[in-house]
């Protein structure tokens, strides 16, 4: 049975990102303007917490729009990734499993925007999750200068090849702007929990 999930005004959206800017201006001018409006939208923001690359980017445009964002994390890299000065509310944790944690926790909906290897294990654990019903929060990618083409064509691969149901695929969002993605998070319905078969 699908389950309809609202993200209204007001709640908490997770964004994950990138810890450099890229190579392009247009990674930082974007994830600028994803923070600036998921602030006019009234939406707060959960984010790593620093002020270098993307995650920098997103958390100046909220506060320029005067949103609220809160960034959590490990007490380890609060000097390597340069912890953001300005946030609503900094969070202090042990570990990247209990950053995690606290922000699939504090959210109610997940926005991914380009990054390397640490934006996609957050993005593959949450989608995971969300299959397997741990969750049924809508999480969407924006998809900047193509940046997710390859990785949304191995999506369809995966269905292809019968490793990921077509209900699932679905399941993920991709624009390329913040305003087209909360639109679909509007209308969200949960799918079904992933079924397992036995095999022949």
């Amino acid at each position: 049975m699908m389950v309809k999930t609202e993200v209204s005004q007001n709640r908490n959206i997770a964004v994950f990102c990138g810890s450099a800017p890229g190579k392009n201006y247009d990674y930082e001018s974007k994830a600028f303007e994803v923070g600036q409006s998921l602030a006019k939208a009234g939406h707060r923001i959960i984010f790593g917490g620093g002020h270098v690359g993307l995650m920098g980017a997103v958390a100046d445009g909220c506060l320029d729009a005067g949103g609220r964002i809160i960034g959590v994390m490990p007490r380890a890299l609060v000097e390597r990734e340069i912890a953001h000065q300005a946030l609503t509310e900094l969070i202090l944790v042990e570990d990247m499993h209990e950053r995690k944690a606290e922000m699939a926790d504090r959210s109610d909906a997940f926005i991914v925007l380009p990054g390397g290897s640490g934006t996609l294990e957050e993005f593959f654990e949450q989608w995971t999750w969300a299959q397997i019903g741990y969750h049924e929060k809508p999480i969407g990618l924006i998809n900047i200068n193509g940046y997710f083409d390859p990785l949304l064509m191995m999506f369809d691969q995966m269905v292809h090849c019968g490793f990921l149901s077509d209900t699932h695929r679905k399941m993920l969002f991709d624009g390329a702007d913040a305003d087209e993605l909360l639109t679909g998070f509007a209308t969200y319905l949960h799918p079904p929990v992933k079924s397992y078969y036995p095999r022949k």
